[in-house]
């Protein structure tokens, strides 16, 4: 039986300092960084593959802030484990919730749930994508954390290439799970929201072929632009596309329908309600039969 599943646990009006607050950075580290997850229930180390903040999305909602450069352009691999290792250390132990970013954070959240391949930027555009999932497979093995799940955030415009689709088989056999964006249902509010040149075709195309592989989350954000919720003829066009991704034999784990958390890059965008979130969730159950989780924004 399918089931909807709607995640609004934080009765205050504003999520707490460790939902909103998701920083690339944690004390000196350079490329990982802890986050406690509504998605993942519990602690992500956020492995950021972007840190020069280069993206090929510029979505209006995006919470990194690109009016400051970013720091390099070269992720060092070998720093990228060590820093790997210090935080499993920290979780492990429990020092992490002893820093003022966590201290509040309750029991059942202190769980390390995931590494995520997520950060400033497109991660997929990473030139040696496929060798730093090699790497951390490696370090989990030897770190006696082998069925830690590993989840890859993407905008999926770049599953296309070959060594992409190898970090993702890789991805296949080592407890992975690809998260992949689509909040949209026509070209023109594509463009609106993701602001890029890339066509909405190929990526319904790249998630499509994809899904027809492994199954994935499609992970969907909606938000007021301008005061304005998502029209409901575009909520009817992106339920066609889920629809059309099915049809075509691809496999969707479950939809993440969610809204703005964090201060968005335009001061036009805001929240949705609560209300009009499971309004969402519900037609999408509804009309393709896919399990639904939602988040609010407080």
């Amino acid at each position: 039986m399918e089931r909807i599943a709607c995640r609004m646990r934080v009765p205050a009006p504003r999520l707490p300092v460790w939902f909103q607050d998701h920083p690339r950075g944690f004390e000196r580290n350079r490329y990982v960084y802890p986050v406690v997850s509504r998605r993942a229930r519990g602690v992500s180390l956020g492995i950021n593959l972007n840190p020069d903040k280069v993206c090929n999305f510029d979505c209006i909602y995006c919470q990194v802030d690109r009016t400051r450069g970013g720091r390099e352009r070269f992720v060092d691999l070998p720093v990228v484990l060590q820093e790997l290792d210090v935080l499993l250390r920290l979780v492990r132990s429990g020092q992490l919730f002893q820093h003022p970013r966590f201290a509040s954070v309750p029991e059942q959240l202190r769980t390390l749930r995931d590494m995520a391949f997520s950060g400033d930027g497109e991660p997929t555009t990473f030139a040696n994508f496929d060798q730093i999932i090699q790497q951390c497979i490696r370090w989990k093995q030897r770190s006696g954390v082998p069925q830690l799940k590993m989840v890859l955030i993407t905008n999926a415009t770049m599953f296309h290439r070959p060594q992409v689709q190898r970090g993702l088989e890789l991805l296949d056999r080592h407890q992975g799970e690809i998260w992949a964006k689509l909040e949209t249902g026509t070209e023109q509010y594509y463009r609106r929201v993701a602001r890029t040149s890339i066509p909405f075709r190929g990526v319904l195309e790249n998630i499509t072929q994809a899904a027809r592989v492994r199954p994935l989350v499609i992970q969907s954000l909606f938000m007021k632009i301008a005061g304005e919720p998502l029209p409901e003829s575009e909520l009817a066009a992106y339920c066609d596309r889920l629809q059309e991704i099915l049809a075509r034999g691809g496999r969707i784990r479950r939809v993440q329908v969610y809204t703005v958390a964090r201060p968005p890059a335009e001061s036009y965008v805001e929240p949705l309600s609560e209300e009009h979130l499971a309004h969402i969730a519900e037609t999408i159950r509804r009309r393709c039969g896919l399990e639904v989780e939602c988040y609010g924004s407080g």
